[in-house]
């Protein structure tokens, strides 16, 4: 009996001093140390992965998505409890789209073709920051804290014709790029009226929430957390602009007519993020 009792006082204190020391049987810090830098990534799949491998189930490909689509997500760890929250976002695109149509008045057959052009472009920004907070004890950390983001955006559309508004052409082929066609590209329309450019309205948005849920390090500066967030949405598009060109009236060319498109706004207090759930990566 005293022997059996000394075996399990010398395993207590063994279990103990690993605890408390939180390093791997190779030495490896369990945690993250002060100058670390984090990367996060949508556990979802992997949970769903590993959890079909479990029972048999279908659908077992693993996959790693962002944190948040499209935009850089890290953490820098100021202290062993205090971590600097930090996201990025600068994207701008731009594609264009050629289209044949017919020559107006072509007496070739088949008929001479021309090129219509579409040519989208985007810019999408997120700048965001933040404080966590960690508490607790061995692998398991509560964590807690508060971010605000900041996100512009902005696009617009244009369209160039290879057929032009004459007094013979009155209604010049075009594309009707709301039709494509099953062989690729789109449809051929005579048209009145045509639009030559779609501006939207640039776009402001402001987050600010705070947030609480757990972490817990299953292996060396690696960890799977889940967390809860709640706070402010606000954002606005401004006055967005649609040109178009008719037949003018002298009936001899092309005129531009100018519309505007109306400002909208949204405001919400609520919860997001909810039960997101992140494995992070230290180094």
């Amino acid at each position: 009996m005293k022997k059996l009792f000394l075996s399990l006082a010398l395993a207590s204190a063994v279990a103990f001093a690993n605890a408390q020391d939180m390093t791997s049987k190779k030495g490896v810090p369990i945690l993250p140390e002060t100058g670390d830098w984090s990367i996060g990534f949508d556990a979802t799949s992997l949970l769903q992965y590993f959890g079909n491998l479990a029972n048999n189930g279908t659908n077992n490909s693993p996959s790693m998505s962002p944190q948040q689509s499209f935009t850089l997500v890290g953490k820098y760890m100021k202290d062993e409890s205090t971590a600097y929250r930090g996201k990025l976002r600068i994207g701008f695109g731009s594609t264009t789209t050629d289209n044949l149509v017919d020559v107006d008045g072509s007496a070739s057959n088949p008929p001479a073709t021309t090129t219509d052009e579409k040519k989208t472009s985007s810019m999408n920004i997120t700048i965001g920051g933040g404080i966590e907070k960690m508490r607790g004890k061995g692998r398991l950390k509560g964590i807690y804290g508060a971010e605000l983001g900041i996100m512009l955006g902005s696009g617009k559309t244009e369209y160039t014709y290879g057929n032009n508004f004459t007094s013979t052409a009155t209604a010049p082929n075009s594309t009707d790029w709301n039709t494509p066609l099953a062989g690729g590209g789109f449809a051929q329309a005579a048209t009145g009226q045509r639009t030559t450019e779609a501006k939207n309205g640039s776009t402001f948005g402001i987050q600010l929430n705070g947030f609480i849920g757990a972490e817990y390090f299953f292996a060396p500066k690696m960890s799977i957390s889940a967390e809860y967030g709640w706070g402010l949405v606000m954002s606005s598009t401004g006055e967005g602009e649609n040109i178009q060109e008719r037949l003018n009236a002298a009936g001899n060319a092309g005129e531009k007519i100018t519309s505007k498109v109306g400002k909208s706004s949204s405001f919400s207090i609520d919860v997001m993020n909810a039960g997101s759930i992140v494995f992070h990566c230290y180094f």
